[in-house]
């Protein structure tokens, strides 16, 4: 028992992971901007459930990020790429746009000018999703070919863990605290002061190393094409990765020619070569798994809040006990997580997770019947958090297994923006549904740990494509 706990210990030294986790922060930061700080204003403004759910469709960019996500991995944005390399001068120009778009957001009323409001949070989602996209490929490439087995979970983990502390642990709890009962600032005064914490993750991202592969790339490549083959062997039961078209991969590298032909490399070989790498069926498989597997979560995280005040509960003990309590909490689920998945294998862990997550959904359906009591309160979150975290963790991981490392941002862009798709478009209309079930909490509850269902029954069959193909391959 003892050495196996130190073999999963162990690779924590390595400090790639703590960057990892700090961007992982910033990913989850702009969250709190356009999700739970706007819910709170539109509530205590007086606006309807309705009205607070439907304007969490302006997160529905997420799921459509993978349209421009080609563009992040081969355009340079001048100046910033010769200082800090491809995807960390993305990560900043984007982070500075994020302090503007949050000024102009705490300059308006949503009761006086609610399209202006959602206008101002449909631009920091976008490019909180194009953030996204620079952020994964960066992390992806910190670590090499050869490490991606052992460190990738790891990886996943702290971003995972850093995505929820920027979301709850710091971002929310932080402008709850500010916006509650004990400091009473306004929530247009909270943007403000939420700015200073976007310019500190901003000297993160300048103080972060620049990956190796990265800086190779940045030389004239030769052979580029036959490196795409490898990907095969960072995957764990993945599908062999093939060649792409002659002169596809080394040409992307170098000067786009015609339009077309530069629209050929640039866009339609990076999505080209995932299907064909792993097939059609497996391909869709895959997506559709990513779309269906955090659907229930989705829907229950937009109406969380709302389902917390309503039930009796001040933003004080909110920020208490969601935020500061489960969050800190989730930092620990989140290596729990990364040492089941080294241990047991990703597909395993998904499954697994899958099933514990539907379950503590059903804590909130209890919660509803008993009212607004604190300890359950507190077994709900940490149970939640422990489930969400261990997911997390795997579904990261799982994409980072698929993602072929010459077109890392777009094809990670591809698969997250699915699963962003189920998370955040068909999770607007969370609050319709609540108000069409009367406002019964249990019930809807009860919905979205049903919800998980399709996605298990797809994990099942994607479990025996893996194993089958992986035989054939061995045979």
């Amino acid at each position: 028992m003892q050495p196996w706990v130190f073999r999963c210990i162990e690779p924590l030294s390595d400090r790639r992971l703590a960057v990892a986790f700090l961007v992982g922060i910033s990913s989850g930061f702009p969250w709190v901007l356009h999700g739970s700080v706007l819910t709170l204003w539109m509530q205590a403004e007086g606006l309807s459930r309705s009205a607070i759910g439907y304007i969490g469709v302006v997160a529905s960019i997420y799921a459509f990020n993978w349209i421009w996500a080609p563009l992040i991995d081969q355009l340079r944005i001048p100046l910033l790429h010769r200082i800090f390399g491809q995807y960390r001068s993305w990560i900043l120009f984007c982070q500075g746009a994020l302090v503007l778009l949050t000024w102009l957001i705490s300059s308006v009323n949503p009761v006086d000018s609610l399209l202006l409001v959602g206008l101002y949070a449909l631009g920091i989602s976008a490019v909180s999703a194009t953030q996204d996209i620079a952020i994964d490929a960066y992390r992806v490439k910190l670590f090499s070919r050869d490490e991606m087995d052992e460190k990738i979970p790891y990886a996943s983990a702290l971003a995972g863990a850093g995505w929820q502390t920027g979301f709850t642990f710091l971002g929310g709890t932080l402008a709850l605290l500010l916006g509650g009962e004990f400091f009473g600032f306004s929530w247009p005064e909270v943007y403000r002061l939420l700015i200073v914490f976007l310019l500190a993750l901003m000297l993160v991202v300048v103080f972060a190393p620049t990956p190796r592969e990265e800086l190779q790339e940045r030389e004239p490549q030769q052979g580029g094409a036959a490196g795409v083959a490898r990907v095969a062997a960072e995957t764990v039961g993945a599908p062999q990765e093939r060649t792409p078209p002659q002169g596809g991969a080394a040409a992307v590298q170098g000067q786009p020619g015609p339009p077309l032909q530069w629209l050929r490399k640039t866009v339609i070989e990076p999505f080209g070569e995932f299907f064909q790498r792993c097939g059609l069926p497996l391909a869709v498989g895959i997506l559709l798994f990513l779309f269906s597997f955090r659907l229930g979560e989705a829907m229950l995280g937009r109406m969380s809040l709302v389902f917390y005040v309503e039930l009796g509960f001040s933003n004080d003990e909110i920020a208490l006990y969601r935020n500061f309590l489960g969050g800190g909490a989730t930092i620990v689920f989140s290596l729990i997580g990364a040492f089941i998945n080294t241990r047991f294998g990703i597909v395993r862990g998904m499954l697994v997770g899958g099933i514990a997550m539907a379950a503590s959904n059903l804590l909130y359906a209890a919660m509803a019947a008993v009212g607004p009591a604190p300890w359950l309160f507190l077994v709900t979150l940490l149970i939640d958090n422990f489930t969400t975290a261990f997911a997390t963790v795997c579904a990261i991981s799982f994409i980072s297994y698929f993602a072929s490392r010459t077109y890392t941002g777009t094809q990670f862009a591809l698969m997250t923006s699915i699963s962003n798709f189920g998370r955040t478009t068909l999770a607007a209309g969370s609050g319709a549904i609540v108000d069409a079930l009367g406002g019964d909490w249990a019930l809807f509850f009860i919905l979205t740990a049903i919800m998980v269902t399709p996605a298990l029954l797809i994990l099942l069959w994607l479990a025996r494509q893996l194993e089958s193909h992986q035989t054939s391959r061995t045979a």
